[in-house]
């Protein structure tokens, strides 16, 4: 299996995506954007993309972030699916997968940072996929945003504060706009860049603290993320 990352900043990691990789013995390729790695011209030359989130939204410019490109990310993720590649997106990259099919990113009723529970819609319950996620799953969130949907997304988990948490727009493609891959120094990452958006967020509904995200244990959620991603990857080798 042969997998891209596409990683927009920095302090936004792939988190428990790397060592899931690693682990498997998969090839990994990077376009950390931040640091000018360029896209692939096509998507020969991967099995899966999966693309991150960050601070941009996928209306941002160029002239708004001169090393982010919104549509030759939607280009990419367009030929990705074309080609019958997976495709899964995190947060910003669930945007831009609605993007990249014609649905246009929405603002969530609520913003969330921290952890909160998601729950299963009824598709999400029968969903072969992600069934042994069960209902609900505490998961890691860092957005105000949240992604379009198409005719034929189906929407497989929500929350409180957001009802479009997990979105599947096709076969092998997934847009997650909650953070199952976060871990401890991927969160401690975003902490340290973020100091006046959480200062701006403090008493907003679903906003946890500095400590409480410390001390959350993100394993559960890494290990039922890792399960879906080598159900889907087995399910893409054997069509």
């Amino acid at each position: 299996m042969r997998v891209h990352f596409v990683i927009h900043e920095s302090f936004e990691s792939a988190g428990a995506f790397l060592p899931w990789a690693e682990e498997r013995g998969y090839t990994l390729s990077l376009s950390r954007v931040y640091d000018g790695e360029a896209l692939p011209v096509n998507a020969d030359g991967f099995d899966m993309l999966v693309v991150f989130g960050g601070p941009q939204s996928p209306r941002t410019t160029l002239a708004e972030c001169p090393y982010f490109d919104s549509k030759a990310e939607q280009h990419l993720i367009n030929q990705a699916i074309s080609a019958g590649r997976i495709v899964v997106g995190i947060c910003l990259g669930s945007q831009l997968i609605g993007e990249a099919l014609g649905a246009k990113v929405c603002q969530s009723p609520e913003k969330e940072i921290g952890h909160y529970p998601i729950t299963l819609t009824e598709a999400g319950k029968r969903h072969p996929l992600i069934d042994h996620f069960g209902s609900p799953l505490m998961v890691g969130h860092w957005h105000n945003d949240m992604p379009g949907l198409t005719d034929q997304a189906v929407v497989l988990a929500t929350s409180a504060g957001c009802p479009r948490q997990i979105v599947q727009y096709g076969n092998f493609v997934y847009g997650f706009q909650c953070h199952m891959e976060f871990t401890r120094e991927a969160v401690e990452g975003l902490i340290q860049h973020s100091e006046q958006e959480l200062e701006e967020a403090k008493g907003k509904r679903f906003i946890r603290s500095n400590a409480e995200m410390r001390e959350c244990n993100y394993r559960e959620m890494n290990e039922k993320l890792w399960l879906f991603l080598d159900k889907l990857t087995q399910a893409h080798v054997q069509k």
